[in-house]
């Protein structure tokens, strides 16, 4: 009977351990598409929930939209965004998203950007260029480039296998 409830146990510690390793690549430390990491995109990150209480968390929302278009069976309930400015989450719905610019996007060559404040997203169309738009819009977008985005980054990682080989 021990070594019943002590096999018990420890597949009950191996199963919760599994799951802590799960949320922590699908929630907040890197995007389970590309691999980069939150650290370093905070500024980009997006963090979908949906019903039944299933986060992910992405660098972009390149890889955002592949997990929306994917996830079918699920209707996503939260959608977050790092702000560019301050990279804290904001809701993505109710942020001031711009879209294009001098600045180059993450995962995609039309970058696609969310603030907080509407004077922040002004600024950045001031300094950079781009033009201010609703999430609906933003969304639209990130579909409308994934064919060329994919492409391009498709493209970039051959150039870099190539570069390493090379060393």
């Amino acid at each position: 009977m021990k070594r019943r409830a002590i096999i018990f146990i420890i597949i009950t510690l191996m199963l919760a351990a599994s799951s802590v390793v799960f949320a922590d690549s699908h929630e907040g430390k890197a995007c389970p598409y590309c691999g980069m990491e939150k650290e370093k995109f905070g500024h980009t990150w997006m963090v979908v929930e949906y019903d039944g209480g299933k986060k992910a968390g992405f660098c972009s929302i390149h890889c955002a939209a592949i997990d929306l278009a994917t996830t079918m069976d699920k209707t996503p309930v939260k959608i977050e965004v790092g702000d560019y400015m301050t990279k804290k989450l904001i809701d993505a719905e109710n942020a001031y998203w711009v879209i294009g610019g001098n600045k180059p996007g993450v995962m995609t060559k039309r970058a696609k950007w969310a603030f907080g404040k509407k004077e922040d997203a002004d600024a950045f169309i001031k300094e950079n260029d781009g033009k201010p738009a609703a999430f609906d819009e933003v969304m639209k977008a990130a579909y409308e480039d994934m064919y060329a985005d994919t492409k391009m980054i498709r493209e970039k990682r051959k150039m870099m296998k190539m570069k390493k080989m090379e060393h």
